[in-house]
């Protein structure tokens, strides 16, 4: 997993997640498919310190901010246009829409109801307007493995991180999109984040070439081998 631990149970103020930006991220899915803002208003979901928010904010998007955490909230502030600091799980927050996009970046796995929570705030979308989801794959051929070895062990970060409450595979996360009243567009697949677990002194344009081929893997076997799935989707009018 990569992305934002805010806006559901995550109870730490220091939150383990920052910005991918290397290019096989769902961040950087997310960041080239929703492209240049030009003014176009987006609410980021869970959005911790603001580091998406902050990149958006940079492609011309005026960007809400939507976090748990008033830390993490406080900390997101000046990155982007607002801030409302708001725990979904109690009542739905109050918000300056309509918005022309919501990004559901790593947060509803975080959830005890994912699918009321994008019923919600999804009202709040203009018609014709954009969600993109990123969720781990709980499916990934390490899980399999290590459930073969009788192993489900939680971790700090990562698909297992030990705050996150429903685990999808491709097949739940369409049927969760599709009960929630979304049509799908895209569905993106990202490999495990090399950079992220190689330690930077070992960086070079090895780790690059072994990056490049793993997220070729994960688009060959998305069931077993992609690391998190980015949906691109859009109300259904029907």
């Amino acid at each position: 997993m990569a992305g934002h631990a805010g806006a559901a149970a995550v109870i730490m103020s220091a939150s383990p997640y920052r910005l991918k930006d290397d290019p096989h991220s769902s961040h950087s899915v997310i960041l080239s498919r929703l492209g240049e803002g030009r003014g176009r208003r987006a609410l980021d979901v869970g959005a911790a310190d603001g580091f998406l928010a902050e990149r958006l904010t940079a492609q011309g998007w005026s960007v809400t901010a939507l976090e748990r955490d008033p830390e993490l909230g406080a900390r997101a502030r000046g990155r982007c246009k607002e801030v409302v600091v708001a725990d979904l799980e109690s009542a739905r927050p109050l918000l300056h829409g309509p918005f022309d996009a919501i990004v559901y970046g790593d947060v509803l796995e975080h959830l005890s109801d994912p699918r009321a929570v994008l019923q919600a705030l999804d009202q709040t979308l203009t018609p014709g307007g954009t969600v993109i989801v990123s969720v781990p794959n709980v499916a990934h051929l390490w899980v399999r493995l290590s459930l073969l070895a009788g192993r489900f062990d939680y971790a700090d970060r990562g698909i297992l991180d030990r705050t996150h409450l429903r685990f999808f595979t491709r097949r739940t996360l369409l049927e969760l999109l599709r009960d929630a009243g979304l049509a799908v567009v895209e569905v993106a697949v990202t490999p495990v984040p090399l950079p992220l677990v190689v330690p930077s002194r070992w960086h070079g344009p090895w780790l690059a070439r072994v990056h490049a081929l793993s997220a070729g893997a994960a688009k060959g076997w998305p069931g077993g081998l992609a690391y998190q799935f980015v949906a691109v989707c859009r109300a259904r009018t029907s």
